[in-house]
C-alpha cells in the first residue's frame, strides 16, 4: 500500500496530488531509462519517467499508465515493484517511486521527453545535470541496497 492510499484519511492527505516516478532497468539491469524533460519543472535536466496520479485512479494502476504513455513499456514488458514515497507537504503533494526490470529488449518510444538509456556509473546526486533535488541519486542507492530482490540482480 503507498503512503497516499495508507494516509488518504489523514487530515489533508485526500487533497494532496499523487505523482510517480519510475525506475525502469534493461534487461541486464546495467543501465536505467531516463527522459530529458523538455518543459518545467527540470526543464534540460534528465529525470526518471513518470507523472500524475489521476483522483479515484488506482496507484500501480496509474504507474503503469504513465509508464505506457511516456514509453510504450506495458505491465507485459515489466513487472512494478513500490519502492519509496517522498512526501512534500509544503508543496501539497507525494512521489510514490516504482521499480522494475524489463523481461526482454525494447526500444522505448515516447513524445514527451527524449528517451535515454543511462548507465549506473554517474553522479546522480548532481543538481546540475539531474531532476528532483538529488532524490534520483538516493532512490539508485536504495535500488542496489535492494537489487536482488528488486532486480533479480545485484548491482553495485
Amino acid at each position: 500500500m503507498s503512503l497516499g492510499q495508507r494516509n488518504a484519511q489523514v487530515e489533508g492527505y485526500e487533497k494532496m496530488q499523487g505523482y510517480n516516478c519510475i525506475a525502469v532497468f534493461n534487461e541486464d539491469a546495467d543501465r536505467w531509462l531516463m527522459c530529458m524533460r523538455k518543459k518545467d519543472p527540470y526543464k534540460g535536466l534528465l529525470n526518471l519517467v513518470g507523472g500524475k496520479i489521476e483522483p479515484d485512479e488506482e496507484h500501480l494502476s496509474a504507474a503503469y499508465r504513465e509508464l505506457e504513455e511516456e514509453t510504450s513499456i506495458t505491465a507485459e514488458d515489466i513487472k512494478l515493484v513500490h519502492l519509496m514515497d517522498y512526501c512534500y507537504p509544503l508543496d501539497d503533494c507525494f512521489v510514490e517511486v516504482y521499480v522494475g526490470r524489463l523481461n526482454k529488449p525494447i526500444k522505448p518510444e515516447g513524445e514527451e521527453n527524449r528517451l535515454v538509456w543511462t548507465d549506473l556509473r554517474r553522479n546522480f546526486f548532481d543538481m546540475k545535470h539531474y531532476a528532483g533535488e538529488g532524490n534520483i541519486g538516493h532512490m539508485l542507492e536504495h535500488i542496489k541496497l535492494h537489487s536482488a530482490e528488486l532486480l533479480g540482480k545485484v548491482i553495485k
